[in-house]
């Protein structure tokens, strides 16, 4: 069941559209992401489905309400936001924060145990400014997960956590799923879309440049696999370029790289022992969503836009 549903949502800024006639829709229990660069407008797309920002055209639908419409203030009662940016007083606490936005919900959920969950037990009667960054962004995850919402918004989840910190919260990510809260994730990381998301939108310059689960982006790419491996004997490429499943070889200094799809890796291997060619460093590597990426944009993520 779709529990969002975006029909040509439209936003613009100086007449100059930011979100261009963007639809999608994102299934109840789902984790569903958006990825682009900076300034593809996934931002503003969110705020427009949160009801943030007014959208110029188009339709949005939250847990079945308009987020303008009449049902609003109802429907901000089973919706939590972590925002891309955001601030507390220096001076307020984690407890007191939690305190004060578990008070602004009729069902919320335990303050204590939240704080416990996202690792900041030790943390609870500190002040904001003396938090690092990575728990001021754990505080706000908390923070939209403190209503008990039906769905989730969070934007750029894991800026600033280590990556120890990172595989944490994709842990308690996917936990919070499993309890049944629907999450729209907005990221720059590849691997953490695709570890995560059942579903992804990439949106480029306003516009949703393809929609589909993570290994069904990389199946549209090529789903090409690679076999990389050091012959200890000389190999004539042509031994294995007409293959089943085999669509490319090359060599970079001794390493051989053959590119295919199927199962193209154990025609592969069989006609190296068959022909007595003993190999080393012998690798299958999976095309990732980066490089789908690449593939259906003709572009890359900015390394900066990732920080």
């Amino acid at each position: 069941m779709a529990i969002i549903e975006v029909t040509d949502l439209t936003k613009k800024y100086g007449g100059r559209p930011v979100v261009d006639g963007v639809s999608f829709h994102v299934d109840e229990g789902e984790i569903f992401g958006i990825l682009g660069p900076n300034g593809a407008g996934k931002t503003t797309t969110v705020e427009c489905v949160e009801g943030l920002r007014r959208p110029d055209a188009g339709h949005v639908r939250v847990l079945g309400a308009d987020p303008h419409g009449p049902g609003a203030a109802e429907l901000r009662q089973g919706i939590g936001v972590q925002l891309q940016r955001a601030e507390l007083p220096d001076h307020i606490t984690v407890r007191e924060a939690l305190g004060l936005y578990a008070s602004f919900y009729r069902g919320p959920a335990d303050p204590d145990e939240l704080v416990t969950r996202w690792g900041l037990a030790e943390k609870r009667d500190s002040r904001y400014s003396t938090l690092s960054g990575g728990q001021k962004q754990r505080l706000f995850i908390a923070l939209a997960l403190v209503g008990n919402p039906r769905v989730a918004f969070l934007d750029e989840l894991t800026t600033g956590l280590d990556p120890q910190a990172r595989r944490a919260t994709w842990r308690l990510v996917k936990d919070v799923r499993d309890a049944g809260v629907t999450v729209v994730l907005v990221s720059h990381f590849m691997d953490e879309v695709e570890e995560l998301c059942d579903r992804v939108a990439i949106l480029e310059r306003g516009r949703i440049t393809a929609l589909d689960t993570p290994s069904g982006l990389i199946e549209r790419a090529g789903g090409a696999q690679r076999l990389r491996f050091r012959p200890l004997a000389p190999l004539d490429d042509s031994l294995i370029s007409g293959l089943p499943g085999v669509t490319g070889v090359s060599r970079t200094g001794g390493q051989v790289e053959v590119t295919g799809n199927g199962d193209f890796a154990s025609e592969v291997t069989t006609a190296l022992a068959r022909n007595h060619i003993l190999v080393s460093d012998l690798r299958l590597e999976r095309a990732g969503l980066d490089e789908a990426y690449v593939t259906l944009t003709g572009s890359t993520l900015d390394t900066e836009d990732a920080k």
